[in-house]
């Protein structure tokens, strides 16, 4: 009798942990826990990229001061650069009686 108790139980308790198991890996495949897994991997990689172009950047830096160093070259101390350039694919036009631009051609407005 204490044989059987004790395999009831065991099963019981195997069948509770499958259970468990089987119920979390469904709710990590519903279609909103992959686009979260996404979302953040996608995050993840971006952080990346951009300490790795920060470090390039600053290796490039170092480098340009180097070979100026050794070439005899004053660089300006504070050397920016330019600007960006932004072209306007759509012209935008004032609306009269408003005091922003408007772009007809905007697909961000509610319809």
């Amino acid at each position: 009798m204490l044989r059987r108790t004790f395999w009831f139980t065991a099963g019981a308790a195997a069948g509770v942990w499958a259970t468990t198991k089987v119920h979390r890996k469904l709710r990590q495949l519903t279609p909103e826990s992959l686009a979260a897994q996404a979302a953040n991997k996608a995050i993840d990689a971006g952080h990346k990229v951009r300490e790795f172009a920060v470090d390039i950047r600053a290796g490039m830096a170092r480098r340009e001061a180097e070979l100026g160093e050794a070439l005899g070259l004053e660089a300006p101390a504070d050397r920016a650069l330019p600007a960006p350039r932004r072209l306007a694919a759509v012209e935008r036009t004032e609306r009269p009686g408003t005091t922003y631009s408007y772009n007809p051609h905007n697909r961000n407005e509610d319809h």
